[in-house]
């Protein structure tokens, strides 16, 4: 399966992953209008910037996810390809999924269901990957 790597090496801490990954699930066909006004769309990466090193904080799809697991609701899923994924009409915002990350990659949302990376689904490429300028971050199987 596909998955994001990153290139820790690379990463110059710039955030426009970010910036990217917040508008492709904004809903907005214009990044200015996505950004403007009271509600600014929500990231499902985070970069933690270090003194040496800086790294994109994203969801690994775990071969054995303990927030599909642990979810009482069964919001998370993983589907056939092995990406997980919330369906955010079920999450009740316990954030059992938020405790159990061993990466830290579930997020609180803005709203009561959570956010977390879901590899852009509904595009088929990950707006973080197809965007970062110095290609810290890359969507590719490995073996």
């Amino acid at each position: 399966m596909k998955k994001i790597y990153v290139n820790e090496d690379r990463c110059l801490g710039c955030h426009l992953c970010e910036y990217y990954c917040a508008f492709a699930h904004s809903g907005k066909v214009d990044m200015v209008k996505a950004f403007s006004g009271d509600s600014k769309p929500q990231p499902r990466l985070t970069i933690e910037e270090g003194d040496s090193i800086n790294f994109a904080v994203s969801c690994r799809h775990c071969e054995t996810p303990l927030c599909v697991k642990s979810c009482i609701t069964g919001a998370m899923q993983k589907d056939e390809d092995g990406r997980i994924f919330v369906d955010e009409s079920r999450c009740v915002g316990c954030y059992t999924c938020i405790l159990v990350c061993p990466y830290g990659s579930v997020i609180p949302g803005k709203e009561k269901a959570i956010k977390k990376c879901d590899l852009c689904i509904e595009s088929g490429k990950p707006a973080c990957a197809e965007n970062c300028p110095n290609l810290a971050i890359v969507y590719e199987e490995r073996g």
